[in-house]
């Protein structure tokens, strides 16, 4: 069976030094059998980064793509979330 692999925009509220905290509060409220594979940040504009995540889901899971998506938003401090890829894998 194959995974869905996903990558996630997530805006803050505001400009922040680190995302060490959102990242653990992402973590928290992964569904069960889903991993974070990796993090990154994209320059906005005047000093404001987004946090880029990178999820595996497993692809026979119906709409956890969008459930995901709803929980990150639920966040405090996020404004916003985007889905910026969604693609299959065989592994």
């Amino acid at each position: 069976m194959g995974t869905i692999k996903v990558v996630y925009k997530v805006f803050p509220e505001d400009i922040v030094a680190s995302f060490d905290g959102l990242k653990k509060k992402i973590e928290a409220c992964l569904p069960e059998f889903s991993s974070v594979e990796g993090y990154g940040e994209e320059p906005i504009a005047f000093g404001l980064k987004a946090l880029l995540v990178q999820v595996t889901f497993p692809e026979d899971k119906t709409g956890i793509v969008d459930e995901f998506e709803t929980q990150l938003e639920k966040i405090e401090g996020v404004s916003q979330v985007q889905t910026m890829m969604v693609r299959r894998t065989s592994r």
